[in-house]
């Protein structure tokens, strides 16, 4: 018999195993530190609806409205929002309060899945940004404020701009530039900066958060680096160039209209942490240290190599052991069987996603894992070294979106036009769109990643995509 998640979550809890993916507490050992494991013995209490007293996420007044005050000061915004539906709520009610059907948005090619599914609700048309290419690493790096600039100055007509930063990788774009040139044509900027709640209150050393830099409206998933729970996150509303009233309908829309009260909690728990400078000092200190081990100790590993780029945001632990002669998939089985489990693996990377709750300890687990794996490996010559082109970076064909939809084999794809979206999870960066020509290049992309038991969003559990009932044209 197949487990259930009763038996699998507390067998995997038991295995005390080393957290190297969201969310960002990392367990119970941060709340009980910082004072809080009281509240994790009344959870079920904690679980109750809108009570006298309770509040409304839908017309705060009272506690949930002074939680939101907290990080309305914390992030130093107009006006911030508790999302209790993830970022993805977030993203989807902030592009559709910035624009109207048929409008045209700038995004980044490399978005969340979230954003697309905002262009399909809105009936939007995208005009893609394409970041640079990291080529030593072969992933996708920065947006470019020019090609930002470029494509506002084609496209005088579109409504906003739209693109995450940091990426899944930690890699950060120039906002404030950004920001100048989206301001400069009176364009609204979103960033998606889910991967970078906590960028606000790092030392130094780490790149400039999208609320420092000028956006005007920041969505941050504090569940995933900070220590609320998941599905948890906080919408910043930063300027005036954003209509309130039309952000606050569409999330009463599109979020739940039974808001968890202990989710909503958290994020009151994490902002606590945030605003009390001895729980911050005690929970930022232990982090910050345990990340400058990786790169301490990462320089004495033979064969291990890792992302450096003065807009990375350090955090995010990238490492590639290429060298010796190990895909990312490698690495990822044997951590796991040393009870260390990482966020994302992208061909020769894998990355380990830190947050608040990483300690030394943790870190130096990971060190230990990596100094024994590399033990004994003979180093491959440069020469030696498969290199991987980012499958998001090719500018695919476009064709109409199409209105009639139908399941065909993936192997009977080649040249059909995508009707639905195929979306490896991690990191949810859709490989193709609704309106984007299906290649035989991404079809075979896809089957290796599902040989590798890799998700596959899109691909049906009898091996189906959908496609429009005709071929392009």
């Amino acid at each position: 018999m197949k487990k259930s998640l009763l038996d699998f979550l507390p067998e995997h809890a038991a295995l005390d195993p080393v957290s190297f993916h969201m969310p960002g507490h990392k367990g119970s050992q941060l709340y009980k530190k910082l004072g809080y494991g009281d509240i994790l013995d009344k959870l079920m209490d904690c679980d109750i609806t809108e009570i006298p007293g309770a509040d409304n996420l839908f017309q705060t007044e009272d506690v949930i409205l002074e939680v939101m005050e907290k990080y309305r000061k914390l992030y130093g915004s107009k006006k911030s929002y508790l999302l209790v539906n993830g970022s993805s709520v977030g993203l989807i009610a902030g592009i559709l309060s910035c624009t109207k059907r048929g409008d045209k948005v700038i995004m980044a090619r490399n978005s969340h899945k979230s954003i697309f599914n905002a262009m399909r609700l809105g009936g939007l048309e995208p005009v893609y940004l394409f970041p640079e290419i990291m080529k030593e690493h072969g992933i996708l790096g920065s947006v470019s404020p020019d090609e930002v600039s470029g494509l506002l100055d084609e496209n005088p007509d579109v409504a906003c701009v739209i693109l995450p930063s940091p990426n899944y990788y930690g890699i950060c774009s120039d906002i404030r530039a950004i920001a100048k040139v989206c301001h400069e044509r009176n364009k609204v900027l979103i960033v998606d900066q889910a991967h970078g709640a906590h960028l606000r209150f790092m030392g130094e050393g780490y790149p400039m958060s999208a609320e420092e830099g000028g956006a005007d409206i920041v969505i941050n998933s504090t569940h995933k680096t900070l220590a609320s729970w998941t599905q948890t996150a906080v919408m910043n509303v930063m300027s005036d160039r954003v209509d309130l009233g039309i952000v606050e309908d569409n999330l009463q829309i599109l979020e739940s209209s039974s808001p968890s009260y202990p989710l909503m909690m958290s994020l009151d728990i994490n902002a606590e942490i945030l605003l009390d400078p001895d729980k911050k000092r005690m929970a930022f200190g232990e982090w910050e240290s345990a990340v400058e081990i990786f790169y301490e100790r990462a320089k004495d590993i033979p064969g291990l190599r890792i992302i450096e780029d003065p807009m990375l945001d350090r955090t995010k632990l990238n490492f590639d052991m290429s060298a010796c002669g190990l895909s990312g998939n490698d690495v990822e089985a044997l951590l796991n069987e040393r009870g260390i489990f990482v966020e994302l693996v992208t061909g020769n990377i894998a990355m380990g996603m830190t947050g608040i709750g990483t300690t030394r300890e943790h870190v130096n687990r990971l060190m230990d894992a990596l100094e024994d794996i590399a033990k004994g490996r003979e180093l491959l010559s440069a020469d030696e070294e498969a290199e991987e082109e980012p499958m998001f970076s090719v500018k695919l064909e476009m064709a109409a979106v199409p209105e009639e939809r139908m399941s065909r084999p993936i192997d009977e794809c080649a040249g059909l036009v995508c009707a639905g979206s195929l979306i490896p999870y991690p990191p949810g960066i859709p490989l193709a769109c609704p309106g984007e020509v299906i290649t035989s290049e991404m079809i075979e992309y896809v089957k290796k990643l599902r040989s590798m038991g890799e998700k596959v969003i899109g691909v049906s559990s009898e091996g189906c995509i959908l496609v429009g009932k005709q071929n392009k044209k």
